[in-house]
């Protein structure tokens, strides 16, 4: 069943209401069988039986604050916070309290583009070379037929998050410094052949929309989009941030365990990829204008348009197809999609017979989902201030199948499980490391030796230096990524960094010429559970002489 306009009307005038003000539902359990969410149910009891169930989820995973909006036909069904801003501090959160939206930004720049093809000043399917002459790939082939919404669609041949370390805890190189150093980024992959999520393609898209529109980005997403739309509670990058802001603080499990605030991060050489904060009550505006095929206020002839009908489908267009793999655990069958392709900025796939256009983001110390059903005119929004996208995607589907009328799936055991899973594989994979490790071993050269610049061809220099405790290491570009160095066994090493909130230690090899000195320095990380952004595997670094 469907949720009826009357009903959507009476919850709608809910969800001003203080969660606390409710009747309390029985704690929901991991286990418990969920009764089916039919449309009967009064529209109270339907909203604190799904507030439980994000206060369960917020229990299950420990994360401190989340806001979750909800649009159906253009209206405001929900929007609601939970938890607080900061451990330890009162401050709750709202449905105004900002997060990092991270990956979420790439649909605000894909419809920049696309709003500027509607403008005459440039189309999807010229190359970039066209509009940055300057812009160069490893592969002349690759330059000559990139075009901009090759930019959009992770389909370049770049290997999965190639070059993120340019900006990756934040670096100091510029906007146009990172895009130049894509020329040294290698293509582990056929250009157009398969799906490969990168985020560099995402700063050089920015720049394109500089060039065509004769404006910084930043000016373009604020007096096109944000100022339109009246999201005045939309941040460029945290860089934009200002005194008294209602922002939450990210929080991370210090080396996978201890759950601590983190500092704030900036993209602010390619916030095209990931900078904007934003708030569930700005971001169920930009939910209500995608439905409603760029439309912002009228109808027909007379509408007020963000972007053109025509644009928005060329958005929500499969580019890339993407291999539909099997479900981790059991539980989440129910969610396995048909199909699975990324358009321009945007996840495509399907959940219960329904289209879904969505896509996910992941920050230090925050994670979210936005997920559009076009075919019901439903939208869900999930920013949560902790580093669990179980949490998220449990959530949303939830809140989907509350608005579709389904039941029976028990997200919170499915995800739970599946997180389970995760960290299990994780120990499991150090074990083996423990296991092949020869404990005796030394290394084949006095601990000297091995400082020295290491230069990698896109990166830039990583210097390994005698500290007061030992060998330390230095990414020159990026002050977060400050170590310990630390032998493991023969010429492998650990670098374990001092921002134990990053929880990307990296195995560090040096590999010797015959004459015993040596040749190259290569780096990768540690856990499986590192996020794919510390591309150390793509370094390959050699002593600068």
């Amino acid at each position: 069943m469907r949720l009826l306009p009357l009903v959507i009307a009476l919850t709608v005038a809910l969800a001003g209401a203080p969660a606390q003000a409710q009747q309390a539902p029985p704690p929901i359990r991991i286990g418990d069988t969920m009764a089916p969410l039919a449309a009967s149910l009064p529209d109270a009891a339907r909203l604190a039986r799904f507030d439980a169930f994000v206060e369960s989820v917020q229990k299950q995973f420990d994360v401190p604050g989340v806001a979750v909006a909800i649009v159906k036909d253009g209206q405001v069904v929900m929007q609601r916070g939970y938890g607080v801003r900061k451990l330890g501090e009162p401050a709750k959160v709202d449905e105004h309290t900002m997060f990092a939206i991270a990956s979420n930004t790439k649909a605000f720049t894909a419809a920049a583009l696309n709003m500027l093809q509607d403008d005459g000043k440039l189309k999807t399917t010229d190359r970039v070379i066209d509009h940055l002459p300057w812009f160069r790939m490893s592969d002349p082939y690759v330059t000559r037929e990139m075009r901009i919404r090759d930019l959009l669609a992770h389909r370049s041949g770049l290997s999965l998050g190639a070059g993120d370390l340019l900006y990756w805890p934040t670096s100091s190189y510029s906007t146009r410094e990172v895009a130049e150093r894509l020329k040294d980024v290698p293509l582990t992959g056929g250009f157009r052949e398969q799906y490969a999520y990168d985020n560099i393609l995402f700063g050089v898209a920015q720049l394109v929309v500089e060039e065509a529109s004769g404006m910084p980005f930043k000016q373009f997403l604020d007096s096109r989009i944000f100022q339109p739309l009246g999201m005045a509670e939309t941040r460029y990058n945290s860089d934009d941030l200002k005194p008294g802001d209602n922002v939450a603080t990210g929080h991370a499990k210090f080396d996978f365990k201890d759950l601590r605030p983190v500092g704030v991060t900036s993209w602010r050489n390619v916030s095209g990829a990931g900078g904007l904060y934003s708030s569930v009550h700005d971001l169920s505006k930009w939910m209500n204008v995608q439905l409603a095929g760029g439309v912002i206020s009228g109808n027909g002839d007379n509408a007020k348009r963000l972007f053109s009908e025509a644009r928005q489908r060329e958005m929500w267009t499969v580019l890339t197809p993407i291999p539909v793999g099997k479900p981790s655990v059991p539980g989440l069958a129910p969610m396995a999609p048909n199909f699975m392709g990324y358009g321009q900025g945007w996840n495509l796939s399907d959940y219960a017979g329904e289209r879904l256009v969505w896509h996910t983001g992941g920050w230090p110390g925050q994670v979210s989902r936005l997920t559009l059903v076009p075919g019901e005119n439903i939208g869900v929004v999930v920013l949560t201030s902790g580093e669990v996208g179980q949490a998220f995607h449990a959530i949303t589907y939830e809140a989907l199948d509350m608005m579709l009328g389904r039941g029976g799936n028990d997200w919170l055991q499915a995800y739970a499980e599946s997180f389970a899973k995760a960290q299990g594989n994780a120990d499991e994979d150090w074990q083996k490391h423990v296991a092949a490790r020869d404990a005796t071993s030394k290394p084949s050269l006095a601990l000297v030796k091995y400082a020295g610049t290491y230069r990698d061809p896109w990166y830039g220099d990583v210097l390994v230096r005698q500290g007061p405790k030992g060998l330390e290491m230095q990414f020159s570009k990026t002050a977060e990524l400050l170590g310990d160095i630390e032998h493991w066994q023969h010429d492998t090493f650990i670098v374990r960094w001092r921002d134990r909130g990053l929880n990307a230690d990296a195995f560090v090899n040096f590999s010797l010429d015959p004459d015993g000195r040596i040749r190259e320095m290569r780096m990768e990380p540690i856990s499986p559970l590192t996020d794919f952004s510390f591309d150390f595997q793509d370094l390959r670094l050699v002593p600068v002489k």
